[in-house]
C-alpha cells in the first residue's frame, strides 16, 4: 500500500462528498506522514511503514470499539465505520492454520526447544505485520504443549 493510494481515496471520498470516509481516510494519511517525518523519510515513504502505520491504527480504532461503554451507540458506530474504512486499507493478515503452518516450517528447531518465550522472541521479529500477536502467541502456546 503506498501513500498515494490512500491520497486518491481520500480525494474520491471528498469527490464523493462521504465526510466520514474521507475524515477516516485523512487520519491514516496524517498518520502515514508523521511516522514517515519520525523516521526521516518525510517524501518517500516505505510502503512497509505505510502498513505498519494502517495496522497500528486499527488495532487503536478495535481498542476504541472494545473500551466504548454500552450506552454510547452513536459513538460505537462512529468507531465501527472508521474500523470498516480502515480495513479496506489494511495488508492481509495471516490466519491461525498458516501460521501454524509457516512455523513449522520456517521455526522446527526453535519451536522443538519448547520455550514459548524464546519462539516467541525469533518469531515475533521475522512474522511482524503478517500476522496479529494473539493468534501467533495462541498457535506458539498449542506448539509448546
Amino acid at each position: 500500500m503506498k501513500l498515494e493510494t490512500l491520497r486518491s481515496a481520500m480525494v474520491d471520498a471528498m469527490k464523493a462528498r462521504d465526510k466520514a470516509r474521507k475524515e477516516a481516510i485523512s487520519s491514516l494519511v496524517s498518520a502515514v506522514k508523521k511516522a514517515g517525518i519520525d523516521n526521516g523519510c518525510r517524501e518517500d515513504i516505505p510502503e512497509d511503514m505505510v502498513a505498519q502505520v494502517i495496522l497500528k491504527e486499527l488495532k487503536t480504532v478495535k481498542e476504541q470499539i472494545d473500551t466504548c461503554p454500552a450506552s454510547r451507540e452513536d459513538l460505537k458506530a462512529e468507531y465501527q465505520f472508521r474500523y470498516d474504512v480502515i480495513r479496506e486499507f489494511a495488508p492481509a493478515q495471516m490466519s491461525a492454520e498458516e501460521v501454524k503452518a509457516y512455523l513449522q516450517e520456517k521455526f522446527a528447531d526453535v519451536i522443538a526447544t519448547k520455550n514459548k518465550g524464546m519462539i516467541m522472541k525469533t518469531v515475533m521479529a521475522d512474522m511482524k505485520g503478517k500476522a496479529d500477536g494473539k493468534v501467533i502467541n495462541q498457535v506458539v502456546g498449542e506448539l509448546c504443549q
